[in-house]
């Protein structure tokens, strides 16, 4: 949240990036950014502003009727109440006019996660004499990046999940082995309720895809659909949990029910491979303390699947943002192919790094492992991350 312990190192931000200040908006919680800065509590269904300025306080412009939920915005920071149109563009005019100011903003809709205000406000804004530019590097430094007591939760939650995945593959095969195979809900279930004994809470149910259900990325089994897994058959499982409050972990496991195919083996040490090559750059730039961006790190995973003759079925971003609030983030992404990610991989962002492979009707596979950039390093969860196809 913007706060006055947090106001210095956010101007000295602007300062570095030649902006007179940020300028956040929101209506009807279009805008998470600024519902995460702000921390507004209660009815809010009028249009919300708040002024950041490079030097000197903060400046809220809120509704008349509005006012319960500003209770946390600080008393000695200032705040305009409006209540007609009129009254909102001149308060807006009189904060902006003349000045370079950064909002949720991405030309081009480059970044989908950034672009969040809606045209007639940018209109609006640019009208009241304002050049408006990207938050980018804002939302990057000040809304994505994590605590060390995100950090903290998130490797435990890593190990769990891990445990979690490990546990559901080797019961899936045993249970096909024994020639009671499970079907894919009920693994489903089953991981549900390893979450709810480990104290992790989630949004989704995971992803459990076996055989060519793996080769849909975003498949979804269903009690109406029922799937056995059996013998003979790859087995996905992707699954997100955390900490009730806390910072998401987000893995992917392959595994074999018995020996794989050599075109099964083929496709996992096409995506292994790929992201190791992500992990071996993430590490020797960021170990240098030099520029690295989410752009580059896509570049690269998508080189080796390319190199392997799979570049067709690599059909997604190598990975996306982990930050404090949401599984999907609005910090940069690791993609330089759905979207234009050029942010820096700062100290403190979190993200997944998940490439796959997917053959419709044959075969799928996708490995993925979180990454946080330190000072100088780079934590990768879980500890110990898959390095072969589990035979199960």
């Amino acid at each position: 949240m913007l706060t006055v312990e947090s106001l210095p190192a956010l101007q000295r931000a602007l300062a570095d990036e030649e902006l007179d200040g940020w300028l956040v908006y929101d209506f009807h919680g279009v805008n998470p950014v600024a519902g995460g800065l702000l921390g507004l509590e209660g009815m809010v269904t009028r249009r919300v502003f708040a002024y950041v300025p490079r030097e000197g306080l903060p400046v809220a412009i809120t509704h008349a009727i509005e006012q319960g939920p500003w209770r946390r915005w600080p008393t000695s920071w200032g705040r305009e109440i409006y209540s007609s149109w009129r009254q909102l563009e001149a308060l807006i005019a009189g904060l902006v006019r003349g000045k370079r100011v950064a909002m949720e903003y991405s030309p081009g809709d480059a970044v989908p996660y950034l672009d969040r205000v809606p045209a007639g406000v940018l209109e609006l804004v640019r009208g009241a004499g304002a050049e408006v530019v990207s938050s980018g590097v804002l939302v990057t430094r000040f809304y994505a990046a994590w605590t060390k007591e995100h950090l903290a939760s998130h490797r435990r939650s890593a190990e769990k999940i891990a445990e979690i995945a490990r546990e559901a593959m080797v019961f899936a095969g045993e249970r096909a082995s024994a020639g009671e195979p499970v079907a894919e809900h009920e693994l489903q279930a089953r991981i549900m309720e390893a979450f709810k004994r480990g104290g992790l809470v989630t949004i989704e149910r995971p992803i459990v895809a076996a055989g060519a259900n793996a080769a849909d990325p975003h498949y979804s089994p269903s009690a109406d659909r029922k799937r056995l897994i059996n013998r003979g058959e790859v087995l996905l499982i992707d699954l997100w949990a955390r900490e009730p409050g806390n910072v998401y972990a987000d893995q992917t496991w392959m595994a074999s029910l018995g020996d794989a195919s050599p075109r099964a083996q083929e496709v996992w040490e096409a995506v292994r491979d790929a992201r190791d090559a992500a992990i071996a750059l993430l590490r020797d730039r960021v170990s240098r303390r030099t520029t690295v961006r989410g752009g580059e790190v896509d570049d690269i995973a998508r080189g080796v699947i390319r190199e392997r003759g799979f570049a067709d079925y690599f059909t997604h971003r190598t990975g996306h943002s982990i930050d404090p609030r949401e599984l999907h983030g609005s910090g940069p992404h690791i993609d330089n192919f759905e979207t234009r990610e050029e942010r820096a991989l700062v100290p403190g962002v979190a993200f997944s790094i998940e490439p796959g492979i997917y053959l419709r009707g044959d075969v799928g596979m996708r490995t993925e492992v979180n990454a946080y950039i330190g000072e100088g390093e780079v934590v990768v969860t879980p500890k110990d991350f898959q390095q072969s196809l589990l035979v199960v």
